[in-house]
């Protein structure tokens, strides 16, 4: 039989993964995985004065983190509203940054002109993986890092994404971005312009009242489930926000009768060669 391969027309994804980014409110979701953001800037031992790009920074956490250390920031997006969030809470917080609106598969800046780069969720949702971390690496100086938290498929997200294909599926051909939360492929993607590559398995703590109120905040305000929702006639809603309770309440670690759900992630800190 005649093996047919389907290559995916990336920049419709990217056009329509934009759009999702754009729907529900991110910065809901975003502003509660801080302490990620800080973590990775103790990961890739930032210093004051370095020059920082943080790329697909939605509301910017890792921009923040990197701003109170007195890091010289840029913190890019491609979601207009979302680097507006960032730019609100840095203002809030009084920690200078710059804000450019750019694609992670086309970064508009010169090469080596970062000392650190960092992403956390961001990056890894690119649908050309390759040319997103080949851009991350291209505007790292050598001798610079690159710092990503990127969810692991085995993790809750994980299994989380594999629900949601379940009931819109995904585009034929895609690699899974999950797949930047796994050590292989951080070193196919970065091991031949790394000097060391090191990576260390985490876990954020998703803390809501119960599974329907985890269901109902995600279902509002994260993008692809809100436009997962959105694509679903009422009874696959339902079928849809009853698969995603049990999920939660298998993974659920609480004692105290709310929700308690580990999110694992791989924190990666790459060193240019």
């Amino acid at each position: 039989m005649e093996m047919i391969s389907i290559t995916p027309d990336l920049t419709a994804i990217k056009a329509k993964q934009q759009t999702t980014w754009a729907s529900g409110d991110f910065s809901q979701i975003g502003v509660r995985l801080q302490i990620v953001g800080e973590s990775l800037c103790e990961a890739v031992d930032l210093g004051a004065g370095e020059k920082v790009l943080d790329v697909a920074a939605g509301n910017g956490n890792a921009s923040l983190a990197a701003a109170r250390r007195f890091a010289d920031v840029t913190s890019t997006d491609y979601v207009p509203a979302l680097l507006e969030h960032g730019r609100r809470r840095a203002e809030a917080d009084q920690l200078p940054m710059s804000f450019e609106v750019a694609d992670a598969e086309s970064l508009p800046f010169e090469d080596g002109w970062f000392d650190v780069a960092l992403s956390t969720f961001g990056v890894m949702f690119a649908p050309d993986q390759q040319r997103a971390a080949a851009e991350l690496s291209r505007v790292v100086k050598p001798g610079g890092r690159i710092g990503l938290a990127s969810w692991t498929p085995e993790g809750f997200l994980g299994k989380l994404f594999e629900v949601v294909g379940a009931f819109v599926p995904q585009p034929v051909g895609l690699r899974s971005p999950m797949a930047w939360g796994s050590e292989t492929r951080v070193v196919e993607l970065f091991g031949p312009s790394a000097s060391d590559i090191r990576t260390e398995r985490k876990s954020y703590l998703f803390r809501y009242a119960s599974a329907e109120h985890w269901v109902d905040f995600f279902r509002t305000y994260y993008g692809p489930m809100h436009r997962a929702f959105a694509a679903l006639d009422h009874p696959r809603r339902e079928a849809f926000a009853d698969a995603l309770t049990v999920l939660a309440n298998e993974w659920n670690r609480s004692t105290l009768g709310t929700l308690v759900v580990p999110g694992e992630y791989l924190e990666v800190v790459i060193t240019r060669s």
